[in-house]
């Protein structure tokens, strides 16, 4: 009689990941994201979240891009990348997840989704039955001309999944112009989560309730290197691989996302609503906004005005809903420049480690004790903030760091 077998215990463990960076150009210079840096190339990214953030996963959402395409297949040919057998691309200590962003039109606007597959391969395909729907397959966040559950069904059929991109914000997204619901737009059950982008948290966004069932991810929606990692998430998975995040997202197998970590909504550009003639922020009155210096009546409609149009429950966090930790990334902080976050790096060997693992003391024996100070602070969210709106981000109050 054969001797029971016993099962074998997946270990989990948590690891970084920032699932929306943008390329600007291609190794040869061609465009792909045509607002975002030129060096923000598919080496670099890698290189840079490797070697420099310690993210050990990232998603790439313009390799639907022919020459990105290719320079992928060259890198793997060439041995720089290797196929993970479970989806994504390897790079040093990182696995890039390969996405695209794309435009779609909701009930009264449009909106932005990031969709992902788990090979090249599949790719390819996508990439190929999206240029039979868009005017340039080349460039990144193009409108793709058809409906919405099209889309998702082939994603589907490619086994990838699909999120909603920065779902408040006033231009190009789901709640900011597209809809008034979600649910009009795709099954709930079928969408990997949402992305609550820079001026909003989970506070904000569970004052919904059809988000209730959904996970949340927060995102750097990076259009330069240094803006990699702003935000990020804690995945609890067994590997950096695509399939795992998948399951994580659905929250399969206790697969889940730990923690989100962000920027405090009142640090990001469209918070608060703002005049468009003179840019001032301006609060509604009786139910309208009417700018109180020159009268004006168009605005930038805020984040939080727009949740307060929105809302349809006082704020209820589902048992599954990580914690959401409000930081400050290194780059804002008063006298943290490049010299500095290079000195810092060559102690600490990676932001996440300079964010969550340097000890106080270490910090102060590398920069001092008023920039540890700050460090602190800000990994913490201890910081009093002057809040953004109509394209301009908020400030730190510098009294703070007095």
């Amino acid at each position: 009689m054969a001797e029971p077998t016993t099962p074998v215990m997946t270990v989990l463990t948590n690891l970084f990941a920032d699932l929306h960076i943008h390329i600007g150009r291609t190794q040869t210079n061609k465009p792909v994201k045509i607002s975002a840096a030129q060096n923000l190339t598919f080496r670099n990214i890698l290189q840079e979240a490797s070697d420099r953030k310690g993210l050990q996963c990232i998603g790439i959402i313009d390799a639907q891009s022919p020459p990105v395409l290719e320079e992928i297949q060259e890198g793997i040919g060439s041995g720089i990348f290797r196929e993970h057998s479970d989806g994504g691309i390897i790079y040093g200590q990182t696995t890039c997840l390969l996405g695209a962003e794309l435009e779609l039109r909701g009930d009264h606007g449009l909106f932005h989704v990031l969709v992902y597959v788990p090979k090249l391969d599949q790719m390819k395909e996508l990439s190929l039955w999206l240029s039979g729907y868009m005017k340039n397959v080349q460039l990144s966040t193009q409108r793709l001309y058809v409906h919405p559950s099209v889309l998702l069904e082939k994603i589907k059929e490619l086994d990838g999944f699909l999120i909603p991109a920065h779902i408040f914000t006033p231009f190009k997204s789901v709640y900011g112009s597209a809809s008034y619901s979600l649910e009009s737009l795709f099954p709930l059950s079928d969408i990997a989560g949402v992305e609550l982008g820079l001026s909003a948290d989970t506070n904000v966004a569970d004052q919904i309730s059809e988000l209730q069932s959904l996970t949340f991810v927060s995102n750097s929606d990076a259009h330069s290197l240094p803006k990699i990692a702003r935000e990020y998430n804690e995945f609890h998975v067994a590997e950096a691989s695509f399939l795992e995040m998948k399951r994580a997202l659905f929250r399969i197998d206790q697969r889940k996302v730990m923690t989100n970590y962000g920027l405090s909504p009142k640090l990001g550009k469209y918070y608060q609503t703002i005049c468009d003639q003179c840019q001032q922020a301006i609060p509604m009155d009786k139910g309208k906004w009417i700018c109180p210096s020159c009268r004006h009546v168009q605005t930038v409609l805020g984040v939080a005005d727009r949740i307060a149009q929105l809302a349809d429950q006082s704020v209820q966090h589902p048992d599954h809903r990580p914690l959401y930790i409000h930081q400050i990334p290194l780059e804002f902080l008063p006298g943290v420049g490049k010299k500095t976050i290079d000195r810092l790096l060559s102690v600490f060997g990676t932001e996440m480690n300079i964010l969550h693992r340097a000890k106080l003391n270490d910090l102060q024996s590398v920069v001092g004790d008023r920039i540890a100070h700050y460090i602190d602070l800000s990994r913490k969210g201890m910081v009093d903030l002057v809040e953004g709106g109509g394209g301009t981000y908020g400030k730190l109050k510098q009294s703070v760091f007095r």
